[in-house]
């Protein structure tokens, strides 16, 4: 997982044009990048994250910041206990069974829908496009 100013990215190889690719996670923005090496790759999560937050900045727009993946849910002591009991049953963790009934409700994707997340424009050097924005919800 590669980390910048707070931000996280994902990467995946393709093996037939021989690039890797990225995307920044945890926003509804699409920021991603690209690179042939790892320092190429590197670079580029770099840049592209710089090049959001001035996009940003120069839309006068705060820009999305990444979701750590935890939330604190008060709920009634009877209602914890049932919690845990069914995940006992289901062989699972409360945090484990609890996400696979979240992800379960909103369709089994942990990922935004694309109609609420934009693309951010080409970086600043006018190269390939490494982020690109389109219809973000505010």
């Amino acid at each position: 997982m590669m980390q910048y100013k707070g931000y996280s990215a994902s990467v995946v190889f393709d093996d037939e044009n021989d690039l890797f690719h990225g995307e920044v996670l945890g926003i509804r923005d699409v920021v991603t990048f690209q690179g042939r090496s790892a320092k190429e790759l590197r670079k580029a999560f770099k840049e592209s994250v710089d090049d959001y937050l001035d996009f940003c900045r120069q839309r006068g727009e705060s820009p999305d910041k990444p979701v750590s993946g935890r939330f604190v849910l008060r709920i009634s002591p009877q209602l914890h206990r049932e919690l845990c009991k069914s995940a006992d049953k289901a062989g699972q963790s409360l945090n484990a069974w609890i996400a696979s009934r979240l992800e379960k409700e909103i369709g089994g994707s942990s990922s935004p829908s694309l109609k609420t997340r934009r693309k951010v424009p080409a970086n600043r050097k006018g190269k390939t496009p490494r982020a690109a924005l389109a219809g973000k919800k505010r």
